[in-house]
């Protein structure tokens, strides 16, 4: 089963657009399934991730906030799958 990834963002952020683009660069979007949260949409995730964001999820666990790199990314992916 491939891991599950979700990335809490909103539009305009530009700490989120740069974690895209890390994911995007770990060559291994084939290892996971991306779901995209957009916080404004949800007051709870609004007041909860507002000064947050991004936050990265795997498998429902908090992997990433603010940064990541490429390979610790697909680093935690594949460790995510071989659990």
């Amino acid at each position: 089963m491939k891991a599950q990834v979700r990335l809490y963002t909103r539009p305009g952020c530009h700490l989120c657009e740069e974690a895209r683009a890390a994911m995007l660069d770990a060559d291994c979007a084939d290892e996971y399934q991306l779901e995209e949260v957009n916080i404004d949409d949800d007051p709870a995730l609004k007041v909860n991730y507002s000064l947050k964001i991004p936050v990265i999820t795997i498998n429902g666990s908090e992997a990433f906030i603010y940064r990541l790199t490429p390979a610790e990314f697909r680093q935690r992916v594949r460790a995510a799958n071989r659990a």
